[in-house]
């Protein structure tokens, strides 16, 4: 069980802020919610986002997610409760370590207080990047072709890059890729919201869940953008046979999807 983490490049500075506790951070701005937490089964879970002190001036955002009996049992772990955030935490560790871009962390504990299970993650905010949702994207054809066909191939290697590493994301939607575009230079991509995503073996497994999700919550996406990204992400100019075979299991299943709904 990961007990407690620290990042050291940041320690002197949540030492500078008296943030350097679990309970400290658990009460800083408490129900200062950045968006409403999320019951269930007897649990919470929520995020706040603030603002710390640089000890050699100005401030920094960060993140912090809190949970309370928010846990996930698996069969690894049948015998002891694990907080999600526990999970979450050593996916952004595992992406960072083989390479994938994703956030920075900063701390991570959970303990139990009072005969209840509480985690804490913090991690540094991304500043400057929007969610590929969010409206300065939508519709994604409202970009000058110059601007949407570099930033569309750059969010596929990115992709390519996680699946390479045999990860699956396993809830991959548009306001889980964030985007930093910069004049003259190629867009940084990040990719968050890791609770969920796991290793996995066979790659067409991965790019088929992966994608199709990706695909579905397209909105806007024409089907010259969405080849156009597919041939980015597969690194091809033409579909190859392979190609053909992963993009028809992914079109099978949305249309599958939207004879059920």
């Amino acid at each position: 069980m990961l007990k407690e983490y620290f990042n050291d490049a940041w320690l002197p500075i949540l030492q500078h802020n008296h943030l350097e506790s679990f309970e400290a951070l658990w009460e800083l701005n408490k129900d200062e919610w950045f968006e409403p937490p999320n019951y269930r089964r007897g649990g919470w879970s929520g995020v706040i986002r603030t603002s710390i002190a640089l000890p050699e001036g100005g401030k920094v955002g960060v993140f912090i997610k809190r949970q309370e009996n928010h846990f996930f049992r698996s069969w690894r772990n049948l015998f002891r409760l694990t907080a999600t955030l526990e999970r979450e935490f050593r996916n952004i560790l595992n992406f960072r370590k083989l390479g994938v871009p994703t956030l920075e962390p900063i701390y991570y504990c959970q303990k139990t207080v009072a005969g209840k299970l509480r985690a804490i993650v913090v991690t540094r905010e991304l500043a400057g990047y929007q969610p590929f949702d969010a409206p300065c994207y939508k519709p994604i054809d409202q970009l000058a072709k110059g601007r949407r066909r570099p930033l569309i191939a750059r969010v596929a290697k990115t992709l390519r890059q996680m699946h390479d590493a045999r990860l699956q994301h396993n809830c991959l939607y548009l306001k889980h890729i964030f985007v930093k575009e910069e004049p003259g230079e190629a867009a940084d991509v990040r990719l968050i919201d890791l609770e969920k995503a796991k290793w996995r073996p066979i790659r067409s497994i991965i790019a088929t869940r992966d994608l199709y999700s990706l695909y579905r919550c397209a909105e806007g996406w024409s089907r010259t953008d969405r080849l156009r990204f597919f041939l980015a992400y597969r690194d091809e100019d033409h579909l190859s046979v392979e190609s053909k075979k992963l993009l028809r299991r992914i079109v099978k299943r949305l249309v599958d999807n939207n004879r059920r709904v």
